[in-house]
C-alpha cells in the first residue's frame, strides 16, 4: 500500500521487523458475556493463521479441563504460528500449559508494589525469585518464555527493569511491558520501554481504558518492543485491549511497517464478532460500517472524483468495499451514482429532484434505503416496474419444538407455496423463501439487524437486511408489529430489486 510520505525524524523505521500478538482467544474472551467453544476457537485460530499472526494465545490451561481441551485443538492444528497459554506465577499453571502440548508460556508475574504486595501478598526479593525459578522451570520444559510484568505501567521503573532483568538471566526470551489497566501514556511507555529494551527482546500489551491503545502500542515499538500484543476488534476487559487490525494498519500506512496480511483484517473482524456475539461499531476505525461509507454531498462529490479525496487508504486494502449512504446531505452526484449502481437512467433534472426527495426523507430521521431511492426514482422517472416477487401471504409458528412457517407468494405471475423450519420463526420463513424460489434465486443475506423497536403494548420493530446477489447488493428496511413480516417483507423486497435486474423470466422452483 502506498503510506504517507516518510519524514527525517520519524520514530520507527521501515526496516523493522514488527511482529502482531494475537490474544483474543485469551484475553479478549474475558470481555463481558464472550465465551468461545473449542470449535470457534479452532476456525479462529486457522483464520489468525491465514492473516499471519506470528503468536496466538490459544486461552489459559489453568482455566479448567475444557479449556485446556480447547488449547489442545489449536495446538493440533500444527500452525506455523507460535501458540502460547496464559500461566499465573505458578509451576502447576505451567505443567498444565505443557499437557496441551504448546509451544510457549506467557509467565504473568506483578512488578507494582500494588500487585506484588496488596494482591499477592509477597515481597519484592521473593517475587523476583519466584520468577527466576519459575523462568527455569519452563525453559527445562523447552518452552518459549515471556514474562509479563502485570501492571508495569504503575510499577516502579528500577524495580520493572530488575525484574526484566531477573527474567532474561533465567533464560526468558522476552519481557512484557504491560499497560494492564490502561493506566499511562506514550511518554511514560516510551521511557520505560527504552529502559527495558536495553536488557532484550521487549513487547508491549496496552488496554484502551483512555483511547491511547494505539499511541502506546505505537510508543512502544518506537522505544524499541518488537512484538506487540492485541486482538481482534480491541475486544478484551472493560473498554478492552489495542485492536489488532488498528496497529496494523497504522504501522504500515504510517510507518511502511508491515506486520500481517492487511486485506485479511475485515474478514478476521466479521469472524470474530460472529463468534463473539458482540457486532462491529460503526464508527470504529478499519473495520466500521462506516469508515468507507460517504453520505455528506461534498464528501461523496470529492470522492466520485478523486477516491483519495476523503480517505486515508483505499479500502480495498483491508478487505473493505467504498459505500455511498443516503441522507438528508447526500447530493445529487451520490444520487446519481447510486442510481447508476442500479442501472436506473434519470436526466439531470430527475436526478435533481430525487435527490431533494432524499434530503427530506433524511430530514424526517430516516435512514434511506435503496429501496427508497429506488421507489422515489420510480415515481420521479414514472417508470412503472412489475414485482417480479410479491408476498401474497405469510404464516410463521414457534409454540412447538421446531418453529415452522409457510409461504405464499407471486413470481413472475405464477403462485407459489412452500414451507420451512429453522432454528426460530423468521429462520424458518427465511427457509420457505429460499424453497419457494429454488436456486434461480441465490441471494445471500448479507447483513440482518433490528434497526429499532418501540415501547409499550404496540411495539413496533423496524427491521434491516442488505442482500448480495451477483455483486449487487440491495439494503431494505421495514416495520411491523411482528418482527417475522418485518423480516419476510425487508426480505422480498430485497429480492424483488435484486431479480428486477435479470430480464429473464425465473425458472420454476426446484423439485
Amino acid at each position: 500500500m502506498h503510506s504517507q510520505t516518510p519524514t527525517p525524524d520519524q520514530t520507527i523505521d521501515p526496516d523493522r521487523t514488527v511482529q502482531l500478538l494475537d490474544t483474543t482467544l485469551r484475553d479478549g474472551e474475558q470481555a463481558p458475556g464472550v465465551s468461545l467453544s473449542p470449535d470457534e476457537k479452532v476456525e479462529l485460530a486457522r483464520s489468525l493463521e491465514r492473516a499471519g499472526v506470528s503468536v496466538i494465545e490459544a486461552g489459559s490451561a489453568c482455566t479448567g479441563a475444557g479449556e485446556r481441551r480447547a488449547i489442545s485443538r489449536v495446538t493440533d492444528l500444527d500452525l506455523d504460528a507460535l501458540v502460547t497459554s496464559f500461566c499465573r506465577g505458578i509451576r502447576a499453571d505451567v505443567d498444565q500449559a505443557l499437557e496441551c502440548g504448546v509451544d510457549g508460556v506467557h509467565i504473568v508475574v506483578p512488578s507494582s508494589d500494588r500487585h506484588v504486595e496488596g494482591k499477592v501478598g509477597t515481597s519484592r526479593e521473593d517475587n523476583l525469585a519466584t520468577t527466576a525459578e519459575l523462568v527455569e522451570y519452563a525453559t527445562e520444559h523447552d518452552l518459549w518464555v515471556e514474562v509479563i510484568g502485570e501492571d508495569g505501567s504503575r510499577a516502579d521503573l528500577d524495580y520493572l527493569a530488575e525484574l526484566a532483568e531477573t527474567s532474561f538471566d533465567a533464560g526468558a526470551d522476552r519481557f512484557c511491558f504491560a499497560d494492564t489497566v490502561g493506566h499511562t501514556g506514550p511518554e511514560h511507555t516510551t521511557a520505560a520501554v527504552s529502559r527495558l529494551a536495553e536488557l532484550g527482546p521487549v513487547s508491549a500489551h496496552t488496554h484502551d481504558d483512555l483511547g491511547l491503545g494505539v499511541a502506546n502500542a505505537l510508543a512502544a515499538v518506537s522505544a524499541g518492543a518488537d512484538l506487540v500484543h492485541c486482538t481482534v476488534n480491541g475486544l478484551g476487559e472493560r473498554a478492552g485491549n489495542v485492536a489488532l487490525e488498528e496497529v496494523a494498519i497504522a504501522l504500515s500506512h504510517v510507518y511502511d511497517v508491515e506486520t500481517v496480511d492487511l486485506e485479511s483484517l475485515y474478514d478476521l473482524a466479521q469472524r470474530v464478532s460472529r463468534a463473539t456475539g458482540v457486532e462491529l461499531p460503526p464508527n470504529k476505525a478499519v473495520i466500521g460500517e462506516n469508515a468507507f461509507t460517504h453520505e455528506s454531498g461534498i464528501h461523496t462529490d470529492g470522492t466520485l472524483k478523486d477516491d483519495k479525496m476523503y480517505e486515508p487508504y483505499a479500502p480495498e486494502t483491508v478487505g473493505r468495499e467504498r459505500r455511498l449512504a443516503l441522507g438528508k446531505h447526500t447530493g445529487r452526484a451520490g444520487v446519481a451514482a447510486t442510481l447508476e449502481e442500479h442501472d436506473v437512467e434519470a436526466g439531470d433534472d430527475e436526478v435533481a429532484e430525487i435527490a431533494t426527495r432524499v434530503t427530506e426523507l433524511g430530514d424526517r430521521g430516516r435512514r434511506v434505503t435503496d429501496a427508497d431511492l429506488l421507489a422515489i426514482a420510480e415515481d420521479v422517472t414514472g417508470d412503472d416496474r412489475e414485482r417480479v416477487v410479491d408476498l401474497l401471504d405469510l404464516t410463521a409458528t414457534s409454540g412447538g419444538a421446531v418453529p415452522t412457517a409457510s409461504i405464499r407468494l407471486d413470481v413472475d405471475g405464477e403462485e407459489r407455496v412452500a414451507s420451512g423450519t429453522g432454528s426460530g420463526p423468521v429462520d424458518a420463513a427465511v427457509s420457505a423463501i429460499r424453497e419457494a424460489l429454488g436456486s434461480s434465486a441465490d441471494a445471500e443475506l448479507e447483513s440482518y439487524h433490528v434497526d429499532a423497536v418501540t415501547g409499550g403494548t404496540d411495539a413496533v420493530v423496524t427491521v434491516e437486511v442488505t442482500m448480495v446477489r451477483n455483486d449487487r447488493s440491495v439494503t431494505v428496511a421495514r416495520s411491523e408489529a411482528d418482527i417475522t413480516r418485518a423480516s419476510v417483507e425487508a426480505m422480498v423486497d430485497a429480492l424483488d430489486r435484486l431479480l428486477a435486474v435479470d430480464q429473464r423470466p425465473l425458472a420454476p422452483a426446484d423439485d
